[in-house]
């Protein structure tokens, strides 16, 4: 219930008296006419013009008041009875004259107002916690300056401000202002990031230099012995007048500014414009002690908010600094494939990227929020990370047979050819030293000498050619059999093999370079990379990166690996992964133990996995209609900087 109802006359509406209650919230005001009757129970003051009668339904707890020259004292038909002021009286004359005879019309206006007081404090809290949240959670260095300057100034009422913030030094205080952000509500405001010399002649620079606070009522009229000067070539130059100004340092919690707050021009009416000087004269009025004191706690929140924001951007550099180190120790243990987690991450977010463009079709509603796409580019980059604990010889075998494998047997045909050489000549020596050897006799001996080396030769050559890692035709194996079947007797009359049984096996790899064990500890990387990535205490925002970098290797019909996961188990940002992945490793250039394959053929592959079952048709489709594998094309021959 309102303490105290009021029924004023139209003609009354203008008047000081009316203007000061219609500004207390705790009373039911309106005017005579009024279709809202007042609460029962609560007592009614009837304001009146002179030659007004009392209305038909004052009686009970009702009180009239005639304002203006010429008041006469009325019938009494009220209860309460008649009161007549002569003139126009201010809320506060009001309420004295009013005192002794009706006591509690004072006591209901001291209620109003406290009510009123009380309703203010709890919107500054409102809005306060209201900034303090938005401020918090705000991540992004501009939109929170931004931020923060229009909340500001939404605040206290004003029309422009900027945002100047301290630039650290390695050693002692900051010597330079950034000059950060501005806004201007009734002229459009070029804006420049500056810096600038902290001094005490300008506003900023005195505030920054002392931690004093400026109130100044107009900043054309500075008193000449202060040591600072308002600037007012903005002024002149944009048709625009300045007056109230206050400035005030932005303290942190260990009372160190970071940064000074300049707000302009506080107005009676916060949605005016300031279009002309006389609007401005009209309208801006100076900043109360209230006001103060609000925009310092809104001062003090925005510093712990900057310094919030510095530290987590330093954070995130602290971050991306171990990425790039972690990639790049990645590389130097297999440099063959430098550059291959930065081209896959940049595929992938690509990927994703158009993907949250698609409208129709199995990709539609897809949408990934900034920090997603942040969580896919990390994911990507560390994706093979696990490489770490897979042993070097295997990370970066060219081809089957390891250098001093390939060396033993190459050695092995030597020595074959000198053995072969050797017992052909003994043989000619012996038919020598029995003078029965006849011309016929020595050119078989120089055509088996020939022919048992172009027999040696040309297993070394199947040899070479088997070693490389890629698909071989049948005969190369039928060939690799004869060779293993050959044998030679060495000088101390042993019987020796010209290949071993584990290197035709080796040798007999249809594809790629490793055999069955190597192959089985090279995909221990995913496994090995999702340990690592489990150690690392993830934000919310990034808490998927260790699965998504475990799946990259799964295929949709679970013949994937390592777990053999199934389509429904593989997150889409790995599905996504998968392709870039599978792209880059067929035509990246920069693999030594396989050749790149053509672009146009490396597209091919991805469709024949898709049709397949292998591989998410709909991604590798936009991967291939939206030329996501053309972003890479510049980073084709580029590693990860450090």
């Amino acid at each position: 219930m309102d303490a105290l109802a009021i029924r004023f006359s139209p003609r009354l509406l203008q008047t000081e008296l009316v203007q000061s209650c219609a500004l207390l919230d705790g009373l039911d005001l309106a005017p005579l006419d009024s279709a809202e009757p007042p609460s029962p129970g609560t007592p009614v003051l009837y304001l009146l013009a002179p030659g007004e009668s009392a209305p038909a339904q004052a009686g009970t707890d009702s009180y009239v008041c005639v304002v203006g020259d010429g008041a006469e004292d009325g019938p009494g038909d009220a209860q309460g009875g008649w009161l007549c002021i002569g003139s126009s009286p201010s809320l506060e004359t009001f309420v004295n004259l009013t005192r002794t005879r009706w006591p509690f019309i004072p006591v209901a206006m001291a209620f109003a107002r406290l009510r009123q007081e009380f309703d203010a404090q709890a919107l500054v809290l409102d809005q306060l916690t209201e900034v303090s949240l938005a401020l918090s959670s705000e991540h992004n260095y501009r939109r929170l300056l931004s931020l923060i300057l229009s909340r500001a100034l939404l605040l206290a009422g004003c029309d422009a401000g900027s945002l100047y913030l301290t630039i650290p030094e390695e050693e002692g205080p900051p010597a330079k202002l950034l000059f950060a952000a501005v806004q201007n509500d009734s002229k459009p405001t070029p804006f420049e990031e500056t810096e600038l010399w902290i001094s005490k002649s300008s506003l900023a620079g005195y505030v920054a230099a002392t931690g004093e606070t400026l109130a100044i009522e107009d900043s054309y009229t500075i008193p000449r012995e202060a040591p600072y000067r308002f600037n007012r070539a903005y002024d002149e130059q944009a048709g625009y007048r300045t007056k109230s100004q206050l400035v005030l340092p932005m303290l942190n919690q260990k009372g160190e500014i970071t940064g000074v707050l300049q707000l302009i021009n506080k107005k009676r009416n916060p949605s005016a414009i300031l279009a002309s000087p006389e609007k401005v004269e009209a309208e801006v009025v100076p900043f109360d002690a209230s006001t103060i004191s609000l925009m310092k706690t809104v001062g003090s929140l925005a510093a712990v908010a900057i310094d919030n924001n510095r530290l987590y951007q330093s954070i995130e550099r602290l971050f991306e600094g171990f990425v790039h180190a972690s990639v790049t120790a990645i590389e130097q243990r297999d440099p063959a494939t430098s550059g291959h987690s930065l081209r896959v991450s940049v595929l992938t977010v690509e990927l994703a990227e158009k993907a949250g463009r698609v409208e129709r079709g199995p990709l539609a509603g897809l949408r990934f929020t900034p920090e997603q796409l942040r969580e896919i580019r990390y994911a990507a980059l560390l994706h093979d990370f696990g490489k770490v604990g897979v042993r070097e010889s295997v990370l970066v075998k060219a081809k089957k047979l390891y250098p001093f494998e390939l060396e033993r047997v190459l050695t092995r045909l030597e020595t074959a050819r000198l053995c072969a050489e050797r017992d052909i000549l003994l043989r000619q020596v012996e038919r020598l030293m029995a003078g029965a050897v006849t011309p016929q006799e020595m050119e078989a001996f120089a055509r088996e000498l020939r022919e048992r080396t172009a027999k040696l030769d040309r297993f070394q050559e199947v040899i070479l050619r088997a070693n490389e890692p890629t698909v071989l035709p049948e005969g190369d194996f039928s060939a690799l059999k004869e060779i293993a079947a050959a044998s030679f007797t060495d000088r101390m009359g042993r019987r020796r093999a010209l290949l071993e049984p584990e290197e035709r096996a080796v040798l007999s790899i249809p594809k790629g370079s490793l055999s069955e064990e190597e192959r089985l500890e090279i995909e221990s990387h995913v496994t090995h990379t999702f340990h690592f990535l489990k150690q690392i205490p993830w934000t919310s925002e990034l808490r998927e990166i260790p699965e998504i970098a475990y799946a990259h290797h799964e295929k949709l019909n679970g013949r994937g690996y390592p777990r053999g996961i199934g389509a429904q188990a593989i997150p889409v940002q790995s599905r996504m992964m998968t392709v870039a992945d599978i792209f880059d490793a067929l035509s990246a250039s920069d693999r030594p133990y396989k050749r790149a394959v053509p672009v146009d053929r490396a597209l091919d592959i991805l469709r024949d996995e898709a049709g397949a079952g292998l591989l998410d048709e709909a991604l590798v489709k936009l991967f291939i209609e939206a030329k996501v594998y053309e972003t890479t094309r510049h980073l084709s021959n580029l590693a990860l900087a450090p």
